[in-house]
């Protein structure tokens, strides 16, 4: 019961955030600690990651609605692990002014969405 609704939160959350950059692309660039520094507001490229991070977001809350969906949230866990591992690359290279940012916004929930998506024992034996 943890899991799913962690993959509730972490997927309206995601899912919202993925909305965010589809509709207001310029604005989430412009607030969203960190990300003016990574270069100038490429709209396409925003749009393209607010799409992928809407899906992953919706993948979760396919797992929160219904368990035996956890495949899909898997899927969107990858994503979301692969794009964290790309930050502590980064990270672990000094390239960051906004670590903590960084830790609590992309890698901290890439974990607990990896560690969601997967059924428990009690899940898989239900």
């Amino acid at each position: 019961m943890i899991k799913r609704a962690l993959s509730g939160i972490l997927g309206v959350l995601a899912a919202g955030n993925g909305a965010l950059m589809l509709a207001a692309g310029r604005r989430w660039f412009e607030t969203t600690p960190g990300v003016a520094d990574t270069g100038p507001f490429n709209a396409h490229f925003v749009a393209d990651v607010g799409a992928a991070y809407a899906v992953a977001g919706l993948a979760l809350l396919a797992r929160a609605w219904r368990p035996h969906y956890w495949p899909a949230a898997v899927a969107g866990a990858a994503f979301f692990s692969a794009h964290a591992a790309i930050h502590v690359v980064g990270l672990l290279g000094g390239h960051s002014h906004h670590a903590g940012v960084e830790w609590g916004l992309v890698v901290l929930p890439a974990a607990l969405s990896l560690w969601a998506a997967f059924p428990s024992k009690a899940e898989r034996h239900a």
